[in-house]
């Protein structure tokens, strides 16, 4: 999963270090020495992985995107200065835009904040941040929990003896607990020597990104496998209850549907399948796989049920409908990055058999050969129950969708009078999306906007038309009309009244 490196820069960086051969450095340049240490595991076992880079202090600086190519990272470390004091807050507001820009709120990511202990000082220490976080405004919320899943790992560059590290090692866990998800606190043994840095590192590596390893079995056909990222256990929560869930080493094919039948669901995560290779090379690392269009694999590779399955997917455009737990399903699939190479992906489904609406149970699904052909449906199967609204809810995924909304009714506000009723039509449909979602100042500002409309109305434009339009804008800034149940009705003027 995608991580990122949030390497503390302020001064306190900058105090020495004795080592045990003679020779002095700094906890900077100890920090910088363990992340190359990471980063250099994460090349030999994890290659797959995105990582970025952020420098921090009372700013934040993003020095690296999320990249693959770990020598860029490397590179950039060299080149960090030192600056002011600390300030964690801003800095976790800069990874939360750097995520959500890059991968938006439904990939888990791991954070790796790298520090010497201290918290910061006055105001804007971690200890009164912490403090005061429910006594925060809805418009200026603490960064954690994040909008994402996140896995938040600490290391820091001191003695476990040090007075900072005493004090600062509950806020620590603090934030963890904030964070939602099981994190991690590192500390070195001693910081007499590089090694125990480096190799704290690469202990931090090995531990959060260990693989998953199962088997992909269908009839009597089965290959290990290797899962990356690896899948997270996911916890659903009812009204009086919840549970966590964990994927088996077994992951079985129920059956196969359609590509076009499946469309896309909400999913939990989504995996790249990899074979599990027992073929070594004479150097003996690992012989990689390469899953390509004709879906072979290496010279001295096993055969492999895995590349099997690829390759019919593939070709007859199918998807496998694998069971994960109990009552917890996935579909595996080929997906192309390119026009030359594609690799199997293995997308999570919520838990449950009902999770995509369309197909019904998944308990239930069965071949067309054992109904009748004229009881054989198509998918998507329309649901029994009728419903109850007469047109589609409004959703507002990208920002294009909701400007497209506004914009289809100043379209109809610059045909008033003759478009009185589809204006006030989709202006009451947007009202109650708004005030649905909690979204009042989209009211105030497309009432702003009503009233800069009146403003730029041409010599031309039909008097109804601001008045209209003003009519609009006060009804939308009064707090009182902010019912679901109230609709705003169309001002009676000389013009329109009969």
């Amino acid at each position: 999963m995608p991580t990122v490196i949030l390497l503390d820069v302020s001064l306190s960086m900058t105090r020495p270090v004795q080592l045990a051969d003679g020779t002095e450095t700094t906890r900077k340049n100890l920090a910088i020495a363990g992340i190359s240490a990471f980063l250099d595991n994460l090349s030999v076992h994890s290659k797959l992985e995105f990582i970025a880079l952020m420098a921090f202090s009372s700013l934040y600086e993003e020095r690296c995107p999320f990249t693959r190519d770990y020598g860029i990272i490397k590179a950039e470390l060299k080149n960090i200065d030192d600056y002011d004091k600390t300030c964690l807050e801003t800095a976790l507001h800069g990874v939360s835009q750097m995520v959500l820009g890059e991968w938006g709120n439904n990939i888990a990511c791991q954070i790796v904040l790298v520090t010497d202990g201290s918290t910061g000082i006055g105001s804007m220490s971690l200890k009164d941040l912490l403090a005061g976080v429910n006594q925060r405004s809805s418009s200026m919320p603490f960064p954690i929990p994040f909008a994402f899943p996140t896995k938040l790992h600490v290391v820091c560059i001191a003695a476990a003896n040090e007075p900072s590290v005493i004090k600062s090692k509950p806020l620590y866990q603090r934030l963890i607990d904030l964070s939602g998800y099981d994190g991690s606190i590192s500390i070195p043994e001693n910081l007499q020597t590089e090694s125990n840095v480096t190799g704290l590192f690469q202990k931090l590596a090995e531990d959060m990104y260990t693989s998953f390893k199962g088997i992909l079995k269908c009839g009597n056909l089965e290959s290990k496998i290797i899962l990356s990222p690896a899948p997270l256990a996911y916890t659903k929560i009812t009204d009086f209850s919840s549970r966590t869930y964990d994927i088996s080493d077994l992951i079985e094919v129920c059956g196969f549907i359609s590509v076009a039948d499946v469309g896309s669901p909400m999913a939990v995560s989504r995996h790249l399948i990899l074979p599990a290779n027992p073929v070594q090379k004479q150097d003996g690392a690992a012989a990689e796989i390469d899953l390509t269009d004709d879906g072979v694999t290496e010279e001295g590779s096993l055969p492999s049920f895995c590349v099997l399955l690829h390759g019919a997917l593939k070709v007859e455009n199918m998807t496998a409908l694998v069971s994960l737990g109990e009552n917890w399903f996935g579909f595996v699939y080929s997906w192309a990055d390119s026009k030359k190479k594609s690799n199997l992906m293995l997308t999570v489904l919520t838990p449950g058999s009902d999770v995509v609406p369309w197909l019904g149970d998944l308990n239930e699904l069965g071949t067309g050969e054992l109904f009748p052909h004229d009881q054989v449906g198509s998918f998507p199967i329309r649901p029994n129950e009728k419903r109850s609204y007469s047109q589609n809810g409004v959703v507002w995924i990208r920002q294009a969708g909701l400007q497209s909304d506004i914009q289809k009714i100043l379209r109809h506000a610059r045909k008033l009078p003759e478009k009185t009723q589809q204006f006030y039509k989709e202006l009451n449909r947007l009202r109650k999306a708004a005030i649905s979602l909690g979204f009042l100042d989209l009211l105030n500002g497309l009432a702003y906007i009503f009233e800069q409309e009146c403003m730029q109305l041409p010599g031309s434009a039909h008097p109804d038309c601001a008045l209209q339009l003003q009519h609009a804008a006060d009804v939308l800034r009064k707090t009182q009309n902010r019912d679901m149940k109230f609709v705003i009705l169309p001002l009676q003027t000389n013009y329109n009244s009969t």
